[in-house]
């Protein structure tokens, strides 16, 4: 005896059911699992239905999903979307509580939950494990963030009947509690955030084991970033990780996995000089939201402001002998030239007057027609494309532009920026990686500036051509590789590789992983050893970022669209998906509440958990002063010198006439002005080094070539008119 529920489409909001959220982050060594417990409230009078559209990095594996009502606990398990999605509305409709957790379909860190049935009065509370790689940053830090920001995905008008509705969340304004354990085999340094921290807690002698908690009170409304230092972040390391006893030997979770964290070692003969035999294309995002800031603190740029700033660096850094364009795009495209045009001082200056009248005014985030666009484009010979893609990341239509990226892979190298708390993970990670290049992300208080230069010493390292992995073992032992062919190795970047290790030995315990590849025709090996001797504690964690490596690769094929293999390719995405317990595109968590002794009655309302909307300032402020770095980068010309003038003096402080007036007679004026900038960036602005490297490259390369006589003097006079004391050999001239 009971009554149907019925959903009453009633999206009012008089009663928020989520009423916090807690978190608990363990670190091991460069891999995170992390706890997440949603609480939900029925403050209603009558039985609710509770839909959360949420964000989650794009390469997370989530684990585990499970609900707790009162004191009974209810897991769920991963079945074939379809059928859990069948299975939680017949659950709902009949008055069962039921959860159901689903990535959308458009968009890998996009999930939706949906919580069926709550009573009148009643508490839920929702648990959620994933596991993810923490990436590496300029500094050398790991990044680990929690996004708080989902932004609405641009949907133009001819698709919007086309697009689930994951499109409409913004921020989630929820208490949040966050605890963070970490362990490593290397010393930790510091932990730091974008957020307030209780003090660390070292917990033994060595450094290695710390525990961190985010202060009271804290207001989910932007991401949470941390940023842990190890003394040795730079270090190969292989862990071997035993499998699930319960599972079936020969199986993925059955068999051991193992992960390598490979950094590749560079010959330096190789690396002494930076390629300059190159084409750029810089793609900028100029749509509406690109006008929002990139924080919420004092003096915080413009996103599109902080845009023009990098191009600006950008474009004095570029190398003589290279080809470049820019193209700005939003619901339309522009390129500033018909096609790419050789780096001269003529190209450079059309380019920067350019650069200064960009806004964000060009509507929506279609980035599909120009990439089209720009990959219709023919490549210069002997000039390697590398596309700088720079975006808010709002996009409807993911996997169809990573499709597009991935035809491309060969003609190629793709560098991505994520913009501002929100950006899409899985469009910026994605197209890096399809692409073969690097994704950074810029949030908070991040200077967008010292990440793009990274990049760009990226895309100026010699392409590595020709990789392969092989593997030495003891006999009875082999090892199938999990991970998508390497693409792509860079100087000082890791580059992950997860196995499986079948069979066993007779009592050998040591493996190797030898990666060879080609870097200027020269032949390069990389060797690593390791024990095959599991390691303990890890809780399958590589296991399942294994498997969701795998279940990524078959995503991307099944997309490719070869239609005679693709029913097979689902069957086995699900079929791992499910093995594995962790999501996929066509798998969901679902739990039911079975045990339940009444059924809930009613009709039953259901509510959107509202999400705010993201707040714009329209405030009016001032335009900035230009920051000084960027104020003598701006002056330098496109081969490297600098002219003696009052604005360059205006840099250093002083009068044109204090500066011209210092000019040992013999000195050009272009090598006096040239070789001033270089003492003032050394001796004033070391610390943002990675942002003038080039800058000053060119300059002391420029230098060389004049020639000049008195260098020695002109140095001695530099430092005595800037009050400095910087070496000739300390600027490279």
């Amino acid at each position: 005896n009971f009554v149907c529920c019925l959903r009453v489409e009633m999206f009012v909001f008089l009663s928020v059911p989520l009423k916090s959220i807690s978190v608990q982050l363990h670190v091991r060594d460069h891999v995170a699992s992390v706890h997440s417990s949603l609480q939900y409230v029925n403050e209603e009078d009558r039985p609710l239905e509770a839909m959360f559209v949420f964000p989650l990095p794009a390469d997370a594996a989530i684990c585990h999903f499970s609900a707790k009502i009162g004191e009974q606990e209810i897991v769920a398990e991963v079945q074939d979307k379809e059928s859990a999605r069948d299975q939680y509305d017949d659950a709902v409709s009949s008055g069962q509580q039921a959860f159901l957790l689903e990535e959308s379909d458009e968009s890998s860190d996009v999930f939706r939950l949906s919580v069926g049935c709550l009573s009148p009065g009643q508490n839920a509370s929702i648990t959620i494990v994933y596991v993810i790689e923490l990436s590496i940053q300029v500094d050398h830090a790991l990044r680990f963030c929690l996004p708080a920001v989902l932004n609405p995905r641009y949907t133009p008008a001819a698709s919007a009947a086309s697009v689930p509705e994951v499109s409409s969340a913004c921020v989630i304004p929820y208490t949040l509690s966050l605890s963070v354990d970490v362990r490593s085999s290397d010393r930790i340094s510091r932990l730091e955030s974008s957020c307030p921290l209780d003090p660390l807690e070292f917990l033994d002698a060595q450094h290695t084991h710390a525990m961190v908690n985010l202060s009271a009170g804290h207001r989910f409304d932007k991401d949470v970033e941390l940023l842990l230092y190890y003394e040795n972040t730079h270090r190969s390391t292989a862990v071997v990780e035993a499998g699930a006893a319960a599972a079936q030997s020969g199986s993925l979770m059955g068999d051991p996995a193992l992960m390598i964290s490979l950094y590749p070692e560079f010959p330096a003969e190789v690396m002494s000089s930076l390629a300059s035999q190159r084409e750029f294309v810089f793609l900028v995002d100029r749509s509406g939201s690109m006008s929002w800031k990139m924080h919420h603190g004092k003096g915080a740029q413009k996103r599109i402001e902080s845009a023009r700033d990098t191009l600006l660096l950008l474009l004095k850094s570029l190398p003589m002998g290279c080809y470049f364009n820019i193209y700005g795009f939003g619901s339309c495209f522009e390129c500033f030239f018909p096609q790419s045009v050789v780096y001269s001082e003529v190209t450079m200056e059309e380019a920067l007057r350019r650069v200064k009248s960009m806004s964000a005014d060009m509507g929506g985030t279609e980035i599909l027609q120009p990439l089209k666009h720009i990959y219709s484009q023919p490549c210069y010979p002997d000039h390697p494309r590398q596309l700088f893609v720079f975006t808010d990341g709002e996009v409807w239509n993911t996997k169809e532009v990573l499709d597009l990226v991935k035809s491309q892979t060969f003609s190629h190298r793709c560098f991505s920026f994520g913009i501002g708390e929100g950006a899409s993970t899985a469009l910026v990670t994605g197209m890096a990686r399809e692409g073969s290049g690097h994704a950074q992300f810029i949030t908070g208080t991040d200077r967008m500036q010292p990440k793009v230069m990274q990049s760009l010493r990226f895309a100026l390292q010699p392409a590595v051509d020709d990789i392969s992995v092989d593997w030495t073992v003891p006999e009875g032992v082999m090892v199938d590789m999990l991970s998508p062919p390497i693409s792509a190795l860079f100087q000082g970047q890791r580059a992950l590789i997860y196995a499986q290790i079948k069979g066993q030995s007779s009592g050998e315990t040591e493996g190797a992983v030898t990666v060879k590849y080609r870097l200027k025709d020269q032949p390069v090996t990389n060797q690593l050893q390791f024990t095959l001797k599991p390691k303990e504690d890890t809780g399958l964690t590589i296991h399942r970022l294994a498997a969701r490596s795998v279940i990524r690769s078959l995503e991307l094929q099944e997309q490719a669209g070869r239609a005679s293999g693709v029913e097979n390719i689902r069957s086995r995405i699900v079929e791992l998906s499910v093995q594995a317990g962790v999501s996929s595109v066509h798998t969901a968590f679902i739990s039911v509440n079975k045990d339940s002794k009444q059924t809930v009655k009613g009709p039953l309302l259901q509510r959107r958990v509202p999400t705010g909307r993201k707040f714009t300032d329209s405030v009016f402020e001032p335009e900035p002063r230009m920051d000084p770095l960027l104020r003598l980068v701006s002056l330098q010309k496109a081969a490297g010198c600098w002219e003696l003038n009052a604005a360059l003096a205006d840099v250093f402080g002083k009068t044109e006439d204090e500066v011209t007036n210092h000019r040992p007679a013999q000195v050009d004026g272009s090598v006096w002005a040239t070789v001033l900038a270089l003492i003032w960036l050394r001796a004033y602005k070391l610390d943002q080094r990675v942002e003038w490297q080039f800058v000053a490259m060119k300059a002391a390369s420029w230098v060389r070539s004049q020639k000049p006589d008195g260098l020695s003097q002109c140095v001695c006079e530099g430092n005595m008119l800037l009050g400095s004391q910087v070496t000739e050999d300390a600027l490279g001239i």
